[in-house]
């Protein structure tokens, strides 16, 4: 009996240290970086006033959405954004680079802040085009990048441009994503 009571005693006690072991393991981590809106929240509605003005279609100001980041990768030199319409086929709404590594956040403006670099959209246009869903519901992604460099990209270059010039300098990401209907 004696035995039984201190095996059971040694497999509780195994349990709980790697209990703690585990909870220790996790807790103590890399912070997770991540970009938020107040706004709209991760898979959630895009306000109106962040759409696109399209006659007969939006009705929107074009105002960028605000975003803040925390806990940007040690050693990142610069950010940028994208947004692109999957369900568009991959449609390029926002494409910004060179905002500088201080940052931590994007105020709203019509057509994105004037922080960086704008690159062109699929609209035609420099910096943030909003939300223009033809039909349906759409998802936004908007993925913010973390990089250790500053790009030598010219305004108004492209998110293929962007995407192959940070291919291989990107410390992070960290992606929010909004739905919006027409």
């Amino acid at each position: 009996m004696r035995g039984i009571l201190i095996q059971t005693l040694v497999i509780i006690f195994i349990f709980v240290i790697t209990l703690s072991i585990s909870n220790s393991a996790s807790t103590s981590g890399t912070p997770q970086f991540t970009l938020k809106s107040s706004a709209f929240t991760d898979g959630q509605t895009i306000p109106t006033k962040y759409t696109y003005k399209l006659h007969g279609q939006c009705n929107g100001q074009n105002y960028s959405p605000p975003l803040e980041w925390v806990n940007a990768p040690s050693g990142t030199k610069s950010f940028a954004i994208v947004c692109v319409d999957p369900d568009g086929g991959n449609w390029v709404h926002w494409v910004q680079f060179n905002i500088p590594s201080s940052a931590v956040s994007l105020d709203a403006a019509v057509g994105g802040p004037s922080i960086g670099v704008k690159g062109r959209n699929d609209f035609g246009g420099l910096g943030y085009g909003g939300p223009c869903p033809p039909s349906g519901t759409h998802r936004y992604i908007f993925t913010l990048y973390a990089l250790d460099i500053t790009l030598s990209l010219i305004e108004g270059a492209s998110g293929s441009q962007l995407e192959k010039a940070i291919s291989a300098h990107i410390l992070g990401k960290s992606i929010l994503t909004g739905i919006r209907s027409r």
